[in-house]
């Protein structure tokens, strides 16, 4: 019994602390956009921008090692970039009108739609687990856009919610182009983070150019803000996640998966002084609940590294 829990530890203690710390840094994610205090759409591409050139080498390097890519592979990048781009413009706009910790609850919405899209887009039957995700997660979005009760916080958290869940349905979008690819680009981390960051950099740049939010370059206090969170959620969040994942039991996964948005909602209360009242707080706990039955597989007791279902 001993030796069996102690092979259990050695497997997965090595694997624990990245997830854990990747949950970490993506969570510090919105609070960054908020003391950065940039115009939403700029904030998703200076995000991007600034992660390129630590991201290019290690791309550059890997490709070395491990060889060249299949042309497909590099067009699902793209396409999975340009869909991340979009989900970031609108999870910061969530942000402004909802609060950094409920717009981050709202993004993970996505957990429950990628096994639906995927049932009609791939033919995968979805398992048990996502039926019963579903409604849960419905009901925690429709409370925490405060249409229910009295006191809700944010500036309008209806229009938030909205917001969140079109960042949601992005992102979606984005993990469907992954899937696509298929596991074989698991052993290209480094390069696909590249190229989706490229690409996203390029989608978020033209959406805020359009809006006209790169007129004005940030000063230097909110420059320090941006790569922070270009160097924690984009480039250390997504690579610890991503290698993590794969190596934890579905136990250990559901918990880290959990981490993420809870940790954004307790460190904009304690840092942002955000309160958002009792029944968003229960429909953050609703969506909370939802993420890990929505994310786990009923067959399997572990994630692919092309399926990372928290939001990045």
């Amino acid at each position: 019994m001993r030796s069996t829990r102690f092979s259990f530890l050695d497997r997965h203690q090595n694997a624990v602390g990245p997830a854990v710390a990747g949950a970490v840094c993506i969570a510090f994610g919105a609070i960054f956009i908020r003391l950065s205090h940039v115009a939403p759409a700029a904030a998703a591409f200076y995000r991007c921008l600034y992660a390129l050139p630590v991201l290019a080498p290690m791309a550059f390097f890997e490709r070395r090692r491990r060889g060249g890519r299949p042309l497909r592979a590099h067009l699902l990048a793209t396409g999975a970039g340009l869909f991340f781009g979009i989900d970031l413009v609108l999870w910061c706009q969530s942000i402004v009108y909802v609060g950094a910790g409920l717009a981050t609850v709202l993004s993970n919405f996505q957990v429950v739609i990628v096994p639906l899209a995927a049932w009609f887009l791939l033919s995968e039957r979805p398992s048990a687990r996502v039926i019963v995700a579903v409604p849960i997660a419905l009901t925690g979005v429709v409370l925490i856009s405060g249409e229910i009760g009295a006191g809700a916080y944010g500036r309008n958290p209806g229009l938030g919610a909205i917001y969140g869940i079109g960042s949601g349905v992005a992102y979606a979008a984005s993990l469907l182009c992954m899937k696509l690819a298929g596991d074989a680009e698991a052993r290209h981390t480094r390069a696909r983070l590249f190229e989706m960051t490229l690409s996203s950099a390029v989608m978020a740049g033209a959406i805020a150019l359009g809006l006209g939010q790169l007129a004005k370059v940030p000063g230097p206090s909110a420059q320090a803000w941006l790569i922070l969170l270009a160097l924690g959620s984009q480039v250390a969040g997504w690579l610890l996640i991503t290698w993590a994942l794969p190596r934890i039991d579905a136990a250990v996964t559901a918990l880290v998966l959990t981490l993420q948005p809870a940790g954004s909602v307790l460190l904009a209360m304690i840092i942002l002084d955000e309160t958002p009242s009792a029944l968003q707080l229960l429909g953050v706990c609703a969506v909370a609940v939802a993420i890990p039955l929505g994310a786990m597989r009923a067959n399997t007791r572990r994630l692919t590294t092309a399926e990372s279902p928290v939001q990045l």
